[in-house]
């Protein structure tokens, strides 16, 4: 593999996730870390109370509870689950988060699964849990971080920490001095499945400082971020709450999906994490309404035009056209980290020029979970960047064409699943993680990711496509909301040719006054990849009326495809 040489941020060593937090209390004691909506005000907590909080929460906790026992929380984004979260982090047990979509079956199940003593909820799972109480034996009390008032098992959030803190008052030190390993256990996160009980994948303290510190010294962040992913998943709660803490960055916490814009414009953040779904309906938004002020054009032009002038090395202020793209994020917007899927180059193109920069990475759950992610002076938006200081990668299985599965070994590598060796076993292969996705490094060392190794299609003429790939082409189509390409199958099962299932943009399709969207689809798909291979060509189109089925993270279950032809139970090839 050919490369570059990576430059190194300097940052501050940690050992543990409760020196982190002490490092923040101790020198930036006094700078917010978190501000949230309440009603109409705004609530602004510094490190020093945030600290203070997870110190009584811990010490009530664990004067009731084993200092090792496992404690899950199940509920909205807010404060009050971050505190929950950090408790948990410095302490010796183990934090158990759980998705609040998860359907209540499955939820019981994890739960019960994860060996979950106590529970943290949001005021509207406390019906939930109070019906379903004999069937979470193990919990022993519930904790609502809404509730104001203690009833019976159901306990207050606010009493209970401030009962913790009466306790460090009259000489409590069991949470606050308390002496743990960073090679334990600290977080059990089960991870997204489509069917039956996800894998409670297992990290450790260690994977976590790792993941922060190794992640800051490839890719920083800056004074003020919006917050916006779901928090029991990795991709926020460690690449991004976790990193900063330890940057002593200002979170500005959004309510939900509908408030993003207007939380943009009122926070005026300089960085968000987001997926590439969120940046593609903020990307075809903008382009909508050139379009209606019929300057698409102009503003095309000179999104080439300023991204040519960078690739030449010539620096200068962002043309006055961008001014009003530039306020609907605030004004002050300077990064997008971008996780969980790939992004299309032209959206990195188009947000650089505008003076954005939009940062690709890949992870995965059972790697903390950061793998590689662009750096900010060598980004290239058609790879997932440079794998982070402390890991290795390697590809097994390797086709014609290069790509082979991506195997990583490292400090941020789980420990393993919980409660199933056989899975671990098979995952992890003398110390090397199997992670099922596919790709290469390209000429500069920069991992690209070409597909799912389950999505994998293999034609019978031998030719293996990726369905993401295709997907990519065809989601330029500025009226395509989201599409899912799938193989057709002969009566044999065997796969010979590919089709996709498409959702439109309603309000696209009308302002572009198509008449028939059946006739406009199949011309530009058809255009879109007309310079990919002819078997990556697609036969079959087909218009689905709702969206697609998604993960809480905003993922296609390619399940809920509508159209694909589902192979009979006799056969053993695999299913898109």
């Amino acid at each position: 593999m050919a490369g570059r040489k990576i430059e190194l941020y300097d940052v501050r060593p940690l050992t543990s996730i409760r020196n982190m937090m002490q490092m923040a209390h101790d020198e930036s004691g006094e700078r917010i870390a978190y501000k949230y909506r309440v009603g109409d005000h705004i609530e602004e907590v510094t490190y020093n109370q945030f600290f203070e909080d997870t110190m009584g929460i811990g010490t009530e906790l664990f004067s009731r509870i084993d200092k090792k026992a496992h404690v899950a929380m199940v509920g909205d984004n807010s404060y009050r689950w971050i505190t929950v979260y950090l408790t948990m982090l410095q302490s010796a047990g183990v934090f158990v988060p759980v998705d609040k979509e998860m359907p209540e079956e499955d939820m019981l199940r994890v739960l019960n699964h994860s060996d979950s003593e106590v529970v943290f909820y949001s005021a509207h799972l406390e019906k939930f849990f109070m019906d379903h109480r004999d069937q979470l034996p193990h919990v022993k009390f519930f904790v609502g971080v809404d509730r104001e008032e203690d009833q019976g098992e159901f306990l207050s959030y606010t009493s209970f920490r401030d009962a913790g803190k009466a306790k460090i008052a009259t000489g409590a030190t069991h949470y606050t001095q308390l002496e743990k390993e960073v090679d334990e256990v600290r977080m059990l996160v089960y991870t997204s499945g489509t069917t039956g009980l996800a894998k409670g994948v297992m990290l450790t303290e260690r994977n976590l400082i790792k993941m922060v510190y190794h992640g800051l010294q490839v890719s920083t962040v800056y004074e003020t971020g919006l917050s916006v992913l779901p928090y029991h998943h990795t991709y926020e709660a460690v690449a991004g709450l976790l990193v900063e803490i330890h940057m002593r960055c200002t979170m500005c916490i959004n309510e939900g999906l509908t408030t993003v814009a207007k939380n943009l414009q009122f926070y005026k953040p300089d960085f968000i994490y987001l997926v590439p779904a969120f940046v593609e309906v903020f990307y075809k938004k903008i382009m909508a309404k050139a379009k209606h002020e019929k300057k698409e054009t102009l503003l095309k032009l000179l999104s080439k035009g300023v991204a040519l002038t960078k690739k030449m090395g010539i620096k200068g202020k962002a043309p006055a056209a961008f001014k009003p793209i530039l306020d609907v994020f605030g004004g002050r917007m300077r990064k997008i980290v971008c996780g969980g899927a790939p992004i299309r180059p032209e959206l990195g193109e188009f947000f650089g020029s505008l003076g954005i920069n939009l940062i690709n990475g890949y992870g995965i759950t059972e790697c903390s979970p950061l793998v590689s992610v662009n750096q900010d002076n060598f980004n290239s938006y058609a790879t997932a960047g440079y794998p982070i200081p402390c890991v290795e990668i390697k590809f097994e299985d390797v086709d014609s064409e290069g790509n082979g599965e991506i195997c990583v070994k490292g400090d941020t590598v789980m420990a393993g699943y919980y409660k199933n060796p056989e899975a671990t076993a098979e995952a992890i292969v003398d110390g090397w993680f199997h992670t099922g996705d596919y790709g290469h490094f390209n000429d500069n060392g920069q991992l690209v990711i070409t597909g799912r190794k389950k999505n994998l299609i293999v034609l019978a003429n031998g030719k293996n496509i990726f369905p993401e790939e295709i997907e990519r082409y065809i989601d330029r189509i500025p009226y395509v909301q989201e599409s899912v390409v799938f193989a057709i199958r002969d009566e044999n099962g065997e796969e010979v040719g590919l089709a996709v299932e498409v959702f439109l943009n309603a309000e696209q399709v009308e302002k572009r006054k198509i008449t028939c969207p059946e006739q406009s689809l199949r011309a530009d798909v058809n255009k879109q990849t007309l310079l990919l291979p002819s078997y990556k060509h697609i036969s079959q189109i087909f218009i689905r009326p709702v969206e697609f089925e998604k993960t809480s993270s905003k993922k296609i279950k390619r399940a809920s495809c509508i159209n694909a032809p589902k192979m009979p139970e006799h056969h053993g090839a695999s299913q898109n």
